[in-house]
């Protein structure tokens, strides 16, 4: 599988529905080269790296991620360059490291899960780091000649959700944000994602890209995340 172009600046590499790994995205700026989210093991990461190498893309000099979620999150130790999260995000990792000092919380997450438990076969450690930058509400990158809008939102899947846009390709990435809480039962909190619905109506934007589908165009999503709420 190798990666796909959304424009001459911005690339994904597709998620992978059999072991749930979301999407990899890149940005191409003329001084910064940026991705979204580190995937869900060291493997994925050297996956996404090749694909970029092939391209003739350089690896990235920092990666944001978009939430907690060991699919995205349990490949960040693996990374080039510097990890950004919000300090939400970094309090679960926090919580993660904590429990995963025991073999039988890790038995429990390779049987909970069965792509974890994939990803992961013949006794493939799970290493968890935290982000080496984080941040409360909002930071902005200049990529050079592209500029990274980070930002930390109201979303039904995961209270650290972070959503990145890029003004100057009108691209928004919305991660995990419009997916129900799994944590929680499967519960869909319409109140958020009305509230995440009405962030998306506001934003100057043609694409939404979730990491777990391919990317829709702002009218295809809000259609359906409006369905949700009927």
């Amino acid at each position: 599988m190798g990666l796909k172009k959304i424009s001459n600046r911005i690339f994904y590499y597709p998620h992978q529905p059999e072991t749930d790994r979301p999407m990899l995205a890149f940005i191409k700026g003329e001084k910064v080269a940026f991705a979204i989210d580190a995937g869900n093991s060291a493997s994925h990461v050297d996956e996404f790296y090749k694909a970029l190498e092939i391209e003739g893309l350089k690896k990235p000099d920092f990666t944001v991620i978009t939430h907690w979620h060991w699919d995205h999150t349990f490949g960040m130790h693996h990374i080039n360059g510097l990890s950004i999260a919000h300090h939400k995000t970094n309090e679960f990792l926090n919580q993660e490291i904590a429990k995963l000092s025991d073999s039988a919380y890790i038995n429990f997450l390779k049987t909970d899960d069965e792509c974890l438990g994939r990803e992961y076969a013949k006794n493939k450690r799970i290493i968890v780091v935290l982000s080496d930058i984080q941040f409360e509400k909002e930071l902005t990158l200049n990529l050079g000649g592209m500029t990274a809008k980070i930002f930390h939102t109201v979303s039904p899947h995961s209270e650290d959700t972070v959503l990145i846009y890029i003004p100057e390709e009108k691209i928004l990435f919305l991660g995990d944000s419009t997916s129900e809480d799994f944590f929680n039962d499967g519960y869909m909190d319409k109140e958020k994602l009305k509230a995440l619905i009405n962030l998306i109506e506001s934003m100057d934007c043609n694409y939404c890209i979730l990491s777990h589908a391919d990317p829709l165009s702002k009218s295809d999503l809000l259609y359906y995340l409006k369905s949700i709420l009927d």
